[in-house]
């Protein structure tokens, strides 16, 4: 058997190849759009991919089946309870896939979503205990898939727990310890709030460690598991929608240009938005008036369907080296409309003296000053399982996911001071309301967590 997995840092997203050595007949289990990867692994090993499935709609990426069936012509598989508008194999509870002796078996675990299924991987035909299960996300390490999405019409997120409940406690929970668990999200994902680092695991160790694997009733799971969920971001649903859709596909050699000057102004007067995915620091000590910081060392794709919108066009300022990397991100999570990137960001910031600002960061001590002003709007970025940590005195809610929403809840004449756990979001969300207008803005140095620090020693 070859089993391969494929790791995004950036959407903490995994995916697998799962094939057997004798037959060379592979599976790509949920893809992501830039398929290059698995192509040139197929081709190195000989492996021919004959089938796509997708473990559920992902609402957190774009899946590269259609880009995958294109280049292979492989058939695309579902859940039984998927509908979509482009020919699919709908797999059901129990089916088994031949490769050759490398046999996968279909396990419907709706829940997440009502399509959900998890695939277990057999190395042998005849073996009595799966080598893995692929789980999607209806169990993760340390976790389970939440069931508050939404991204399911007519479904409710009641009606999807009780599914999650009786996937979770009894179906996956009754393979045997020693089953392998591969997940298709890891650490940071909003698909989940208790992901851990770990990218594999066994049936076993879950049952002895993931809260949400303890025995338990029902109405007890329900309210762990929606308990404390960060807030989705916006672009959740238009991906879900997406993924069920024909729609155009990705060039498997895709890349966006470089702009000169007269490019780039003119993107930006026909109201493209400019994305600067440079270092908070190197962010804030000069750019272009009205870009968003969303910096490519991070959750940057997820991030940019926080503070953009699918039908903007963007303009990039990316790092020397990481602009098609950046491109790549938008178009993971299906948003097409990146026009290019600025050859020499240096220069023409130098060349565009006038319509540079720069960012305004205060050290705790600036912001303790500026906090004690009545005038001064304080807001607190972060999910709301981080709010138990405390918070500065008299801030406001209101999570990155829903900042370009609900920026409107602020009043753009007054000062307004932002913060998150360590510096890294406040950056984003201070440059998202500066590029709406809010003049006075600032963001904390290191975060509620320097602030902590600072007054806990004090």
């Amino acid at each position: 058997m070859i089993f391969t997995q494929y790791y995004l840092d950036c959407l903490s997203q995994a995916s697998y190849l799962v094939a057997d050595e004798t037959s060379g007949k592979a599976v790509v289990v949920d893809p992501r759009r830039d398929v290059a990867e698995y192509l040139d692994d197929a081709r190195a090993r000989g492996l021919e991919i004959v089938g796509i499935v997708n473990t559920h709609f992902h609402a957190d990426f774009v899946s590269g089946h259609l880009e995958l069936a294109r280049e292979t012509g492989a058939w695309i598989g579902y859940g039984e309870a998927a509908a979509t508008d482009f020919p699919v194999r709908h797999l059901a509870d129990g089916e088994r896939i031949s490769l050759g002796d490398v046999t996968l078996e279909i396990m419907s675990t709706p829940g997440h979503t009502p399509e959900s299924i998890s695939v277990l991987v057999f190395e042998h035909a005849d073996d009595d205990v799966a080598h893995g299960v692929l789980t999607g996300d209806a169990l993760f390490i340390g976790d389970v898939g939440r069931p508050d999405l939404l991204a399911s019409v007519g479904v409710t997120a009641d009606e999807l727990g009780k599914m999650l409940y009786d996937s979770v406690q009894r179906k996956l929970m009754g393979l045997p310890d020693a089953v392998r668990v591969f997940p298709a999200h890891g650490a940071g994902s909003a698909c989940g709030k208790n992901l851990s680092t770990e990218r594999q695991s066994t049936i076993g160790e879950q049952r002895a460690l993931n809260y949400a694997c303890q025995p338990m009733s029902e109405a007890e799971f329900l309210e762990v598991v929606t308990a404390g969920q960060s807030a989705a971001p916006a672009y959740f649903v238009y991906n879900a929608t997406l993924n069920k859709q024909s729609r155009e596909l990705r060039a498997v050699d895709a890349a966006v240009p470089a702009l000169d000057e007269a490019a780039v102004e003119a993107a930006i007067a026909r109201g493209a938005r400019v994305h600067d995915a440079r270092d908070v620091q190197e962010f804030a000590a000069g750019h272009l008036r009205g870009s968003v910081n969303v910096p490519a060392d991070g959750r940057m794709a997820e991030t940019v369907g926080m503070v953009f919108a699918p039908e903007d066009e963007i303009v990039v300022i990316a790092p020397e080296g990481q602009e098609q990397e950046v491109a790549t991100r938008f178009a993971r999570i299906g948003y097409d409309h990146v026009v290019g990137y600025v050859a020499d960001p240096e220069a023409y910031l130098l060349t565009h003296r006038g319509d540079v600002d720069q960012a305004s960061r205060l050290s705790v001590a600036e912001a303790d000053r500026a906090a004690v002003s009545q005038d001064v709007q304080v807001v607190d970025i972060r999910n709301a399982g981080e709010l138990e940590s405390g918070g500065l005195p008299g801030a406001v809610h209101i999570p990155l996911a829903e900042l370009a929403r609900r920026s409107v809840e602020l009043d753009p004449t007054r000062p307004v001071l932002v913060y998150c756990a360590g510096g890294w979001r406040s950056s984003v969300g201070a440059s998202l309301l500066r590029s709406k207008g809010y003049a006075d803005v600032s963001d904390i140095l290191g975060g509620y967590g320097a602030w902590d620090r600072a007054h806990a020693v004090a």
